[in-house]
């Protein structure tokens, strides 16, 4: 299982998102057309009640790309630099691809969408680790593929 490569200058601009949005989980993808390159931030629109599969959890422990975001997103699959990672952060500290996480990203038995997933792990004052996962589908679930223990405080 091949990850896709995330630079640190990437992830530095996913964990200020991070930082931004706590409590509330961020979300966003990158894109690019082979190397992801760009960062497309998105709002958290799980408050609007969005959520297919937990609307009642909070912000802080769910995520939903919603609207013209979402719209986006799809349509990215139809262009030269199409969504390569989603990428989403846990308020709890961890950096792990929940059950739900699972559930929302595979669909028929294969990933929802072509896309690999990165998630944050952060508390209030520190981002902890971040983990990657890809679709495997001799296994038929998400794999960890790349993991960064950060520990960097605000």
């Amino acid at each position: 299982m091949i990850s896709i490569a995330i630079t640190a200058g990437l992830r530095a601009r996913i964990y200020a998102h991070a930082r931004r949005c706590f409590p509330a989980e961020c979300c966003g993808y990158l894109r690019g057309p082979e190397a992801v390159d760009e960062i497309v931030e998105c709002r958290n629109a799980h408050a609007d009640g969005d959520h297919p599969t937990t609307p009642d959890r909070g912000e802080d422990s769910a995520f939903v790309i919603a609207g013209a975001e979402l719209i986006a997103f799809a349509r990215s699959f139809d262009t030269p630099s199409p969504a390569r990672v989603v990428y989403h952060s846990h308020t709890n500290g961890r950096a792990y691809f929940s059950a739900v996480d699972r559930d929302v990203a595979t669909a028929n038995g294969g990933p929802t969408y072509p896309v690999q997933h990165l998630v944050v792990g952060l508390t209030a004052t520190t981002i902890i680790e971040a983990a990657q996962f890809a679709w495997d589908g001799a296994a038929h679930d998400w794999v960890e593929v790349a993991r960064w223990p950060i520990a960097e405080s605000r």
